[in-house]
């Protein structure tokens, strides 16, 4: 019989309360690595997946372990892994087919991961992988940012936009970004140039002629920055939906691409009317990424930021916690 170990779990798409259920440790193959999992983080993608939200993206099979991202000490290798040994304290974001890191140990491909930056805690560096990598991917392989140009990052106060803020001022960029009273202080000291208090004025109505949007949010959010940007801008959301463009790029069946078309066309006929482009992102994991990320951690240029720490067993209260859109930096699952 092999080895088990604890996991939260769904049964099904829709099913709001995990289930901490013994399950067998995954094996690896000849490129992967076993982590003993330290720590995990919640992201708003986790709630996505539990309710079937992207299965027009990836469909997964049940029951399935929820979790995006993580830190924890690599326990065992694969015969042709050469970059990790066993003792080494990595952190990563495993392939979306092979999530899974609410759990105790996780089999992840030896090129998602990377070493863990030195100045953090376990904690601090399950807070950066998806959070870090998607907005690296926005801002470097997307909007290619650069010094001086303008930029509306959505919810400056949540874990995207607190890494996001750094991110942008470290790369030159005039940050706007929207929070409440609340949040004002935090998102001015991690560098923001100028606030929109959400709860009290339109940001459409405060912003003009920006060069790029980051949007965390979509729906009315999202059409409104199409108001703020010079022609010739653009706009990356995390949180809407997928296009055409994105369809043709990630090389998805034509079927799907003309799908995506479909329920994109009122974003599209914003695209026109601006003179704007309009991009989706679903963050690929990048140990290499990880590795740059980790450089400018390791020089104090970013920090990870985080709300609470919450015991594994009670990773249901954290993602309800998370759900109310109140957490100020990331909330981490203690699972060690």
């Amino acid at each position: 019989m092999k080895k088990q170990m604890k996991a939260m779990l769904i049964h099904k798409y829709g099913q709001k309360n995990l289930q901490l259920e013994n399950v067998p440790i995954p094996e690896i193959s000849s490129n992967d690595v076993l982590v003993e999992i330290h720590t995990a983080s919640i992201n708003p993608v986790d709630f996505k997946i539990r309710d079937g939200k992207l299965r027009p993206l990836i469909n997964y099979k049940m029951p399935l372990i929820l979790g995006n991202d993580f830190s924890g000490t690599v326990i065992k290798t694969g015969k042709n892994v050469t970059e990790f040994k066993t003792g080494d304290p990595v952190y990563g974001r495993p392939r979306k087919s092979r999530m899974g890191t609410f759990a105790e140990y996780i089999s992840v491909h030896e090129d998602d991961i990377a070493i863990k930056p030195a100045n953090l805690t376990f904690e601090e560096a399950a807070a950066v992988p998806l959070v870090g990598l998607t907005t690296y991917q926005a801002f470097h392989d997307i909007l290619d940012l650069q010094p001086k140009d303008k930029i509306l990052i959505h919810a400056g106060s949540g874990g995207i936009g607190t890494f996001a803020i750094q991110l942008a001022k470290e790369m030159g960029a005039y940050v706007a970004t929207t929070a409440s009273n609340a949040g004002k202080d935090l998102v001015e000291s991690l560098g923001a140039d100028k606030v929109i208090n959400y709860r009290e004025e339109r940001f459409e109505e405060k912003l003009t002629a920006y060069d790029y949007v980051y949007d965390t949010l979509g729906g009315a959010p999202l059409r409104n920055s199409f108001k703020i940007l010079k022609p010739g801008g653009k706009i990356v959301s995390i949180s809407d939906v997928p296009n055409a463009r994105f369809g043709k790029e990630n090389n998805f069946p034509f079927w799907k691409t003309i799908a995506f078309r479909l329920i994109s066309r009122n974003l599209t006929k914003l695209e026109k009317q601006y003179q704007v482009q309009y991009n989706f992102l679903f963050m690929k994991p990048s140990g290499e990424q990880l590795n740059k990320i980790k450089e400018l951690i390791e020089a104090e240029k970013i920090k990870p930021l985080i709300d609470q720490v919450i015991p594994f067993e009670d990773t249901q209260k954290a993602m309800e916690y998370s759900e109310t859109g109140r957490a100020k930096g990331k909330i981490i699952i203690k699972i060690k």
